[in-house]
């Protein structure tokens, strides 16, 4: 069993002992911190929250208990049901509420589920008001309410509908374009809320052929709900043989997209942003930003239109906020995370649907015709596990020493830049790990600077033990 207790949200394996999994123990104390955490913060008589959750089999069970603690702490309580992380988030600012949680362990495995923690901005909530919620928790400085003062429930349905209707008066988004294409389209959803979503969108969107593939909001997933290509077989399979035109592949929670093409090929999970971002930059221009670990394509993409990109550390809350400040206009993550600030700050696989088709439409192409006008750039993903007590920020010191002839970032880990290659170096802050993500034109030489990398490291090790 596990429990992971961090400033984004709290998530781990259903069951076990309280304290080690995510027990109805865990849950209550968690919801309950946070709503004790957003009385402090508003210090107002009366607070309202937005739940939702996925389609994963322990959803049910963990919504009856988040929003029973919530009304026991005399909160207002919208739940909306089945739905995505993306509509989760417009729904709280919709009803004009306090925060919301967002019950969904994302791309993790059927025994997982999360709380997800949003501000009244529909944001994920800042490193340190997480820190708050964790000490609250902690300490157990929690209070629930008296008899006349407990919460009320309702339940809301519409949210989805909403969040779609919003998505097609986005200027950007061509549904006629689209209808006129006549594109057969293949989804894959994983047995998950994208099983609802995806499709309505489609439909909405004039797309009339739409192949269903693991739709059924069961939570009983089909294979390993994370969109990459070794999980993806049975809808690369798919889309010769029923001649759709593209795939789409999305997480349990509706937050990541993946596309796959005519041919059974991947478009890429990276080059999901940096399609959309080429389609928006054309249409209106302005700067884009991603991660440290995400392709450098997204840059070329954007400095060949005229505009600056920025990179930000890694994870959602911190992209956004370096959109914020750099008024982008596109951003995401590398991981298929769509950013499309005209519709709201965060990742958004709908959003990124229509807008990816809307290019596609547009520019006449089969799917691996189109993908091919994008520079090819390939990431190695590595990591190097250490004996428990090694000093991992010794080893970080070294290596910005060690590289200090080249231009080094250290926001988030050290990345070094290497002309047109980069390696990006992060240590866990719960394990003696560091992740060491590469990236360079061909994968045997991201493979090749990686293995350097890990070579570096092995040294300096010898040389502190």
């Amino acid at each position: 069993m596990t429990l992971i207790r961090s400033i984004s949200g709290i998530r781990g394996t259903i069951g076990g002992v309280p304290g080690e999994g995510l027990t109805p123990d865990d849950v209550v104390r968690y919801t309950a911190a946070f709503a004790s955490f957003l009385m402090e913060y508003y210090a107002k008589p009366k607070l309202r929250m937005v739940i939702g959750r996925d389609a994963r089999i322990s959803g049910y069970v963990v919504n009856k208990l988040a929003i029973g603690t919530l009304e026991a702490m005399g909160i207002d309580v919208t739940d909306i049901g089945l739905t995505t992380t993306p509509t989760a988030e417009m729904a709280v600012t919709r009803f004009g509420a306090d925060g919301g949680i967002i019950l969904t362990a994302s791309h993790n495995p059927k025994q997982w589920n999360a709380l997800k923690l949003l501000n009244a901005s529909g944001e994920f909530i800042s490193a340190s008001d997480g820190a708050r919620v964790l000490e609250i928790a902690e300490t157990q400085s929690y209070r629930y309410a008296d008899v006349d003062n407990l919460g009320h429930s309702e339940c809301d349905n519409t949210m989805l509908d909403w969040h779609i209707q919003q998505i097609l008066s986005l200027p950007l988004v061509d549904a006629e374009a689209i209808a006129k294409a006549g594109f057969r389209v293949a989804v894959d959803a994983v047995n998950s809320t994208g099983g609802i979503a995806i499709p309505a969108l489609l439909r909405s969107l004039g797309v009339k052929e739409i192949i269903e593939l693991n739709c059924d909001p069961s939570g009983r997933f089909a294979h390993n709900p994370e969109p990459l290509p070794e999980n993806l077989r049975e809808i690369s399979e798919l889309m010769t043989h029923s001649k759709a035109h593209l795939g789409i592949v999305v997480d349990p929670d509706v937050d990541r997209l993946a596309l796959v093409c005519e041919d059974g090929g991947m478009f890429g999970e990276e080059y999901t942003l940096v399609a959309v971002a080429d389609y928006v930059l054309s249409k209106t221009g302005g700067n884009t930003v991603s991660n440290l670990s995400s392709t450098r394509a997204l840059q070329v993409v954007t400095e060949k239109a005229g505009y600056a990109y920025a990179a930000s550390a890694v994870g959602e809350v911190n992209v956004v906020d370096l959109m914020k400040s750099t008024n982008a206009v596109i951003g995401g993550e590398g991981n298929g995370g769509v950013i499309y600030p005209a519709l709201h700050y965060g990742r958004d696989a709908l959003v990124g649907v229509a807008l990816f088709l809307s290019h596609l439409a547009h520019s006449g192409k089969k799917c691996s015709m189109f993908r091919r006008q994008y520079p090819d750039f390939f990431i190695s993903k590595n990591k190097i596990e250490l004996f428990a007590g090694i000093d991992t920020d010794k080893i970080m010191a070294e290596m910005k020493v060690r590289y200090q002839m080249m231009h080094i970032n250290t926001t988030d880990g050290i990345r070094i830049d290497f002309g047109e290659e980069w390696v990006h170096l992060r240590k866990s802050n719960t394990e003696p790990i560091i992740r060491i993500y590469s990236e360079s034109d061909t994968m045997g030489k991201a493979d090749h600077l990686a293995g350097k990398i890990l070579g570096d490291i092995r040294e300096i090790v010898k040389m502190m033990i």
